[in-house]
């Protein structure tokens, strides 16, 4: 008997556009990027407020695509606002749909209403609904939580879901499963995630959210905590370090522009301030690597490039001169976001994989080593 190719629907929401996609097996049989109105998002009050809105739009593009919802074996969303927990496909359930509606983990993100949008698809079809690696994924080993200061602990924010899609592929590529493997796994785009994962665990990595590693195009990445006191007492907001770390830090603030394509050219054309902006990050970026290299104690099995940026053969070339004596370089440009929910939900439902359950305790709950 041939294996049952299942139908899955998979929908991530952005900030100002969603991504809804249909899978047959492997086959992506549509892809979809509805674009909202910046101006009509700005009517809601909350991110949770735009659910119907994102709703009707997300019907009217999978009707224009002839996708009948009835026909469909599970739905998966993004996820997002949960409290950190570790990778693995979740099932939707209670406790998840609480913490995304309120977005429970204190960051309000459109990638939040995921998990609702799916539930609430799979509940008129009588379906499941599943969020695959979704970003409040946090697998640190308890040593990198420690920081110098008691009572202030790390925690992470990375690309998860993007990161260990493309391990577990390189990982088939090289006829082993993901967990059988050391990788360090980057992603490179308007953030930068730089990680490192031990047998299927993500063990250690710089926070994109909080302020940690390379600076990347609209982030600021790692700051001296000096440094940004000075800054703060000569009459800068707090709020603003917050923006720098998530939205305008990085080639937005010293270039005027998220656009890496626009840095590398204006870098060409003589620009100094592009060029060495770029050379920097570069070399935050190649610093980054190589630190993870020590966490994973120089037993590395490929070091792997994803993300849009990854398409620059001069940043390819940089991490290969620089890091590649550590562990061969493999280039995955762009992203597999879209893939690897459909693929968690897969694994799934072809009873490969066990869901997991969203219990809404951070994996770090209890985690203290000193008295506070």
């Amino acid at each position: 008997m041939a294996e049952k190719s299942f139908r899955i629907l998979v929908i991530n929401p952005g900030s100002t556009s969603t991504k809804v996609g249909v899978f047959e097996g492997d086959r992506e049989a549509l892809a979809r990027t509805v674009s909202h109105d910046a101006s009509r998002l700005a009517e809601f009050e909350g991110v949770s407020e735009q659910m119907p809105y994102r709703k009707e739009t997300i019907l009217a593009a999978l009707e224009e695509g002839g996708i009948d919802l009835s026909t469909i074996d599970a739905f998966v969303g993004r996820g997002g606002g949960l409290m950190p927990l570790e990778g693995g496909t979740y099932e939707v359930n209670d406790a998840m749909l609480d913490h995304a509606f309120r977005g429970a983990n204190g960051v309000q993100h459109p990638a939040q209403l995921g998990s609702l949008l799916a539930h609430g698809f799979a509940e008129e079809y009588g379906k499941r609904a599943f969020v695959v690696n979704p970003p409040d994924t946090d697998e640190l080993c308890d040593v990198a939580r420690i920081t110098g200061v008691r009572g202030v602990y790390r925690h992470v924010h990375l690309h998860a879901l993007n990161l260990k899609e493309t391990a577990i592929r390189h990982a088939c590529s090289l006829g082993r499963r993901y967990d059988e493997c050391n990788f360090i796994v980057c992603h490179i785009g308007g953030g930068i995630s730089v990680s490192a994962h031990e047998h299927g665990k993500m063990v250690d990595g710089f926070d994109i959210v909080e302020g940690e590693g390379p600076m990347a195009p609209t982030r600021c990445g790692g700051l001296p905590v000096a440094g940004v006191l000075d800054y703060l007492e000569a009459g800068h907001a707090t709020a603003e370090i917050r923006r720098a770390c998530m939205k305008t830090g990085g080639f937005v603030d010293l270039l005027g522009t998220s656009d890496a394509i626009e840095v590398t050219e204006r870098a060409a054309r003589g620009d100094e301030a592009a060029r060495r902006t770029w050379e920097a990050m570069l070399y935050q970026i190649n610093k980054c690597i190589a630190s993870m290299a020590a966490v994973l104690r120089g037993k590395v099995d490929g070091i792997l490039l994803g993300g849009g940026m990854v398409n620059s053969d001069e940043l390819v070339q940089s991490v290969k001169g620089s890091c590649g004596w550590i562990a061969p370089v493999a280039a995955y440009p762009g992203e597999f976001e879209l893939e690897a929910m459909a693929a968690g939900a897969m694994r799934v439902l072809s009873g490969e994989e066990e869901p997991k359950v969203y219990t809404g305790v951070p994996v770090f709950q209890g985690f203290h080593c000193f008295e506070d």
